[in-house]
């Protein structure tokens, strides 16, 4: 009887202890945002090559976030990336050159969400049939071959899209490079955000018990084609937003530069240097990925990729949760 009292404040002070680390965690995270969106108002992003590593850092946020929930949290390898990071592209201009939507189109919100949900429809159609009969590396190659097909219709339909020679919008109405960085923070956020918020609500849970095992999770109520369909299509969304982002910023696209594998290839090395499966990780992960393509650009010129194909065997080999597990490792021992 005498170790009741002692065993309840054990757990009262436990209680506590996770209250402060929690309070602390939302204070840094609030002195973080605040510091980065007011990055503007102290650093020149005009002049500055930083302003321009940070969107770029932005961008690749939101598209890792977006392949997370995909193959991090569902335990699906998608490929498809640069169709939906393209699609998100060609819908902005589409829709800025036609006069669609009748607003000022630089930066619009209302282009920037259709240019997200266009990417949807088409995860929609395509994972349909492809999760339901596809799985583990076949499902990567279907996603992949998406994006061939993708690619040669947009070659194709040169009256829609331009073919080979691409679109281009009036580049007059850039002033500065303050709204591409303020909005790139604000979507790299919504990204982080809506991971977070998804994970931890019951889709979340569901997406998880897939990851694991599909069986049990079926055998326990779980539909899994429509977990899946919802993952993906909300990976295909932040892709497109991404795309969205950087066409505003390149005023001018063509299927080489916004169909490229280098779309595939970037959420996944952000996803493996940074941690995939959990939220800090593709936002760690993008920072150190731009800052070695910065480095490397600079100083390495055509020789950088041969450090980041270094420091991907690195940290598959000696911390294959990337840097977030890295850091639970060397905690863990402790």
């Amino acid at each position: 009887m005498g170790g009741a009292p002692l065993n309840f404040l054990k757990s009262l002070l436990q209680v506590g202890i996770k209250g402060n680390q929690r309070f602390i965690y939302i204070i840094i995270g609030a002195l973080v945002i605040i510091a980065f969106a007011t990055v503007p108002f102290y650093l020149d992003v005009d002049t500055s090559y930083f302003g321009y590593y940070l969107f770029i850092v932005f961008i690749y946020i939101i598209l890792a976030q977006g392949f997370n929930l995909i193959a991090g949290y569902t335990g699906q390898l998608s490929l498809g990336g640069n169709a939906f990071f393209g699609l998100g592209a060609y819908t902005t201009f589409i829709i800025w050159l036609n006069d669609i939507t009748h607003t000022g189109y630089y930066f619009d919100p209302v282009v920037m969400i259709l240019s997200g949900l266009v990417p949807v429809v088409l995860a929609i159609i395509i994972g349909i049939p492809l999760l339901s009969r596809l799985h583990g590396d076949y499902f990567a190659l279907g996603t992949l071959g998406v994006g061939q097909i993708l690619t040669v219709l947009i070659l194709q339909l040169t009256g829609i899209t331009g073919g080979g020679n691409g679109l281009n919008v009036p580049s007059t109405v850039y002033t500065s490079m303050k709204p591409h960085y303020w909005v790139g923070f604000v979507l790299a956020l919504f990204a982080t955000a809506l991971v977070f918020y998804i994970t931890r609500s019951r889709i979340g849970l569901a997406l998880r018990a897939i990851r694991e095992d599909e069986t049990s999770a079926a055998s326990h109520g779980v539909h899994i084609l429509r977990y899946k369909i919802i993952a993906f299509a909300l990976s295909a969304f932040l892709t497109g937003i991404g795309g969205s982002l950087y066409s505003y910023y390149l005023f001018s696209i063509d299927p080489y530069s916004v169909m490229s594998f280098n779309w595939i290839i970037y959420p996944i090395l952000v996803c493996v240097l940074g941690g995939h499966g959990t939220i800090l990780g593709p936002v760690i992960g993008a920072f150190f990925v731009g800052a070695i393509f910065a480095f490397g650009s600079i100083f390495l010129k055509q020789m950088h990729p041969l450090l980041t194909g270094a420091l991907i065997i690195l940290v598959m080999k000696f911390a294959p949760g990337g840097l977030v597990g890295l850091k639970d490792k060397i905690f863990s021992r402790r």
